[in-house]
């Protein structure tokens, strides 16, 4: 595959999926402007390494697999820096679907995360998740129906029953 044209196909895909790539980033590390990041560094990566790209039909999944591994080296890094003085930020905060459900995804690992994401965010297909993940199907299924019930637990806490 020539390396112009392939080069040329994943802009057109960071383009289209820019509001896709952008919401995974912020899954992870909900920030505004560290999703930007994020989808910036991604984008650079994904062009400066769009030669290594094996199947035009991968695109979007290498893409998202390049968002990912960048959230998470952010995301790392974070982990390992302390700051001596970190001042409460003034203003809005994000604005991004359910915010209860956002927080219920920290309880999750960082593939549990992407699964859902993936799965009920991007309304991805599980082979396209498997693929993103390096998974097979049948682990994608499992991760996700284990994610799901960790989910359910989590957002069920506090909550009061009333049996009929």
């Amino acid at each position: 595959m020539d390396s112009p044209h392939i080069q040329q196909l994943v802009e057109a895909e960071l383009l289209s999926s820019y509001d896709s790539l952008y919401r995974l980033a912020y899954s992870y590390v909900k920030n505004e402007a560290d999703a930007m990041d994020i989808v910036q560094e991604s984008a650079y990566k994904a062009i400066k390494n769009s030669p290594s790209l094996k199947k035009e039909a991968y695109v979007k999944t290498w893409l998202w697999r390049i968002v990912i591994n960048t959230s998470f080296e952010l995301l790392r890094r974070r982990q390992r820096e302390i700051p001596a003085y970190a001042p409460k930020e003034q203003g809005k905060e994000d604005d991004y679907l359910d915010f209860d459900t956002l927080n219920a995804l920290d309880i999750l690992n960082e593939k549990e995360r992407a699964v859902i994401v993936f799965r009920f965010f991007e309304e991805r297909k599980l082979w396209e998740i498997a693929y993103a993940l390096e998974e097979n199907v049948n682990t994608i299924k499992s991760i996700l129906y284990r994610s799901l019930k960790k989910l359910k637990a989590k957002l069920m806490e506090g909550e009061t029953r009333h049996d009929p």
